[in-house]
């Protein structure tokens, strides 16, 4: 079969490799025609080094027992063709349209957030797609049963793939603590950051700011649905002190998410909360950035870290087949085809990322409604992916 393989920085090829074997606890799921993948910043990032959950080409990683070359892809959807011995058909069966949760944990009975379910900050964490274990830019994948969840009736696979960037957001939200009515800020404005403007608005937000130096996101997170959208180049605008005049009594905004990962808008961060408001960092850091311990403490300050997400795809799914994501793929706004896949792909979104702004959709075929990859028509000769990549240079589900 055909798959997109990550041989290091800089180096990433379009393979013939054998199909994978199907375990007795796995499905197997057809990517050739159905499958739909998103290439998410983290992936962009693989492109300039070595991520810390991928392995390497001597070195295998921990949970997967793989090396370097992996198949890429963590953002997948697409149809069931086979399943293992062991695997509960009444739930997972031939035919049926899945979601994959890439969340690949050690499962060791010592390791204390895989034995109280909160998998994301295991410490051995990696990503189907980013440290072994197949990936959705391929022809087909087989996946362990516990990590896939069946797409509601009538819910496009375009949707489907779009949920691991979505249960990025929807982590996030939930770990605020977000109340109805609470008023919001968004530091940054990449195609996930953009996720959080709908998720915020489920949840209750009664108003949602975001900042972004890039007019083209600007105007996309406008279409999202963000009430007010700052360019904190503009002259003259201090956006510190425009979201404590649109807040009321100059009190700031109750939550700030920092999604950009800049020592700029973490101080923003802090300044723009109200007393007794909440931070979230959802932007991984390849530094120690300056923490303002004193405006922390002096404004009691909650500060939280979120990374990926854990078991939210239910709720997800459910909001889902209640047409309350309708629009998301709104996302989508561009498409190139498979043998571009790096020159105007990643190499274009690395060094243009500012003025792409954008999600990219590789595709070949017709249609191409989300953030994804895959190939839809297996009759084409020319054969193209759909790919939602986010803009910021992030860890997987960032």
């Amino acid at each position: 079969m055909r798959a997109i393989r990550y041989y290091g920085p800089g180096d990433v090829r379009l393979d013939e490799i054998p199909e994978p074997r199907v375990g007795d606890r796995q499905v197997k799921i057809k990517a050739f025609t159905f499958c739909l993948n998103g290439i998410c910043g983290s992936d962009l990032h693989a492109w300039d080094a070595l991520l810390p959950v991928t392995p390497t080409h001597t070195e295998p990683h921990v949970v997967t027992g793989e090396t370097l070359p992996i198949v890429m892809g963590h953002e997948m959807s697409g149809t069931i063709v086979e399943v293992g011995s062991q695997v509960n058909t009444s739930r997972l069966k031939a035919g049926v349209n899945v979601v994959v949760e890439p969340i690949l944990a050690c499962r060791k009975a010592a390791c204390s957030p895989c034995q109280e379910g909160t998998r994301n900050v295991c410490p051995h964490i990696t990503f189907i797609g980013l440290g072994g274990g197949g990936g959705g830019l391929s022809e087909y994948i087989a996946v362990d049963e516990d990590l896939v969840q069946v797409l509601p009736d009538g819910v496009p696979l375009e949707f489907g793939a779009l949920m691991e960037p979505l249960a990025v957001s929807w982590h996030a939200v939930k770990r605020s603590g977000i109340k109805a009515g609470d008023k919001v800020l968004i530091l940054g404005g990449g195609p996930v950051s953009r996720t959080f403007v709908v998720v915020l608005k489920l949840f209750g937000a009664s108003w949602i700011a975001l900042s972004e130096p890039a007019l083209k996101r600007r105007e996309l997170a406008t279409s999202q649905g963000a009430d007010v959208v700052y360019d904190p180049t503009s002259p003259g605008l201090d956006v510190v002190e425009a979201v404590r005049e649109a807040t009321g009594t100059r009190r700031g905004a109750d939550i700030v998410f920092d999604c950009a990962g800049t020592q700029r808008t973490l101080d923003a961060a802090f300044q723009a909360v109200r007393p007794r408001g909440s931070v979230v960092n959802v932007a991984i850091w390849d530094h120690k950035p300056l923490l303002d311990i004193g405006a922390i403490t002096l404004k009691e300050i909650t500060f939280t870290g979120v990374i990926s997400f854990d078991r939210v795809h239910n709720d997800m799914l459910k909001a889902v087949a209640e047409g309350k994501f309708n629009g998301i793929e709104n996302i989508i706004t561009r498409r190139i085809g498979l043998e571009d896949f790096v020159e105007k792909g990643i190499k274009a979104l690395v060094n243009e990322k500012d003025e792409q702004g954008e999600s990219y959709n590789v595709s070949s075929g017709k249609g191409s409604p989300t953030v994804l990859i895959g190939i839809l028509d297996e009759t084409l000769q020319s054969r193209y992916w759909f790919i939602l990549v986010p803009g910021d240079l992030h860890r997987p589900g960032i």
